[in-house]
């Protein structure tokens, strides 16, 4: 076997698949003296550390659980008016990651909340922080799960690690004490140490009902909102918009 056929060999034990399809590309380059070898190695390497990369961020937004792949450019900002567009396009900056703000959406069910949260929640895994999206239901049974077993400490040191964690539809089922009481350990957790985003489809006035104990909801709005952006969002339910839309053009033919 040459040394080229071992190259090859050797390029695929090391996993190099980047390096071994371009290979032959780089040899014309240099045979043509189009390339110095240095060059070549270089640029070679170079597209094997962007595969490297691009490996890591589609594991980190695969192990953050999003419920969906997808970004702010996919957003219509048409449709939502009452969003100011600028401040949602500087969340994708992540000034708020490193500020340790919270972000809270707030509106009806379908305005796109969860869309707006899962965007920037992308953006942040894309920028290599540890990321977490979680429905807040989930969430409960999680946090009551690991209090039956013992290891409540130990789920909540790890949920108050994540450099953003997503509570997603809070407000869409009635909570408990007890489970308000976890929630509020997990706030209480994450307070002025990493980003929270909410979203929910309750007023701040309505917390009280939700998680039955107005002292309670006042301690988690009391962290949630302190370093916060608020975001109501007013308009129609994106779920609705091609039914609307399809009756009107019915109704103008």
């Amino acid at each position: 076997m040459n040394n080229y056929n071992k190259l090859i060999n050797n390029l695929e034990t090391l996993k190099l698949f980047k390096f071994k399809d371009k290979l032959d590309d780089y040899i014309d380059l240099i045979n043509n003296k189009q390339k110095t070898i240095i060059d070549a190695i270089y640029e070679l390497t170079e597209l094997e550390i962007d595969s490297l990369k691009e490996k890591m961020i589609a594991h980190s937004i695969q192990f953050a659980g999003f419920p969906f792949y997808k970004t702010l450019d996919e957003f219509d900002f048409s449709f939502q008016p009452s969003i100011n567009k600028e401040l949602i396009l500087d969340f994708n900056n992540l000034r708020f990651i490193e500020r340790k703000e919270n972000i809270l959406f707030v509106g009806s069910p379908g305005v796109g909340k969860t869309h707006l949260a899962t965007s920037i929640g992308i953006e942040n895994a894309r920028n290599n922080h540890s990321t977490y999206f979680i429905n807040c239901n989930d969430l409960i049974q999680a946090l009551k799960k690991a209090y039956l077993q013992n290891r409540l400490d130990d789920k909540l040191k790890t949920l108050s690690k994540y450099k953003l964690l997503i509570i997603d539809e809070v407000g869409y089922l009635p909570i408990d004490i007890e489970s308000a009481n976890m929630l509020f350990q997990l706030i209480n957790k994450r307070y002025e140490k990493n980003s929270t985003i909410i979203t929910t489809n309750k007023p701040f006035s309505k917390w009280g009902e939700l998680f039955g104990d107005n002292m309670i909801a006042n301690a988690i709005l009391d962290r949630l909102l302190h370093h916060s952006h608020v975001i109501n969002i007013t308009g129609k339910s994106y779920r609705t918009k091609d039914i609307i839309s399809s009756t009107s053009d019915e109704v103008n033919d």
